[in-house]
């Protein structure tokens, strides 16, 4: 049975969706999965960074992240997102990184890919279901298979029951519960067990 290539791509300002990202790579890595932990290109202006000193540290202790390329995606038999909310949107960074996935989609390359999501907030409905919601409609035109976490797992329920993907409320110092991370941990399981099912059944 071959094992999953993963790529897990991130945005994150001040380190929460960093450590939400690092969370998934570590849970699909003890399945035997080849992870890849990506960030999209920051887009914001240096004096911006400047002026939210937990912005500017994140963004220094990160600089040697590798970037996400659609290569990498052309990779990844499964890929898992997790981003912050803007107005219940997705960041710019992020939809920037979309915007410029058209030649892989044009290519037939986003299709059968697994998709899953996950987001993050100030506050516990400053729109992160909204936020996950919005990036799966772009999911939907790849062609790709969401694969949601649900309720598949009692973790789910003791990190706030977000079906759509594990959301959390982002604190100041961009540390993750423990309740997120074993929601995460189960979420990434998930996509990457439906992603080797999938690929070991397309390769018979």
């Amino acid at each position: 049975m071959k094992n999953v290539n993963l790529a897990v791509v991130y945005y994150s300002s001040t380190g929460t969706n960093y450590k939400m990202a690092q969370a998934a790579a570590d849970a699909a890595k003890e399945l035997g999965s080849e992870v890849r932990v990506l960030k999209v290109p920051e887009l914001a202006p240096e004096e911006a960074i400047a002026s939210n000193a937990g912005w500017k540290a994140h963004y220094e202790a990160t600089k040697d992240v590798p970037t996400a390329t659609a290569a990498d995606l052309e990779w990844a038999d499964a890929i898992i997102f997790s981003v912050p909310t803007r107005f219940g949107n997705v960041p710019s960074q992020m939809k920037q990184f979309l915007d410029t996935m058209g030649g892989l989609w044009a290519q037939g390359k986003t299709v059968n890919k697994v998709v899953s999501a996950m987001a993050s907030a100030q506050n516990p409905h400053g729109g992160q279901e909204a936020t996950i919601l919005s990036l799966y409609t772009s999911m939907y035109h790849w062609g790709a298979i969401v694969v949601a976490p649900g309720y598949t797992d009692q973790s789910l329920f003791a990190a706030g029951g977000n079906p759509y993907g594990v959301s959390v409320t982002a604190v100041e110092d961009g540390s993750v519960s423990d309740a997120s991370i074993a929601a995460i941990q189960h979420q990434a399981r998930r996509v990457v067990n439906v992603a080797k099912m999938i690929k070991n059944g397309q390769d018979k």
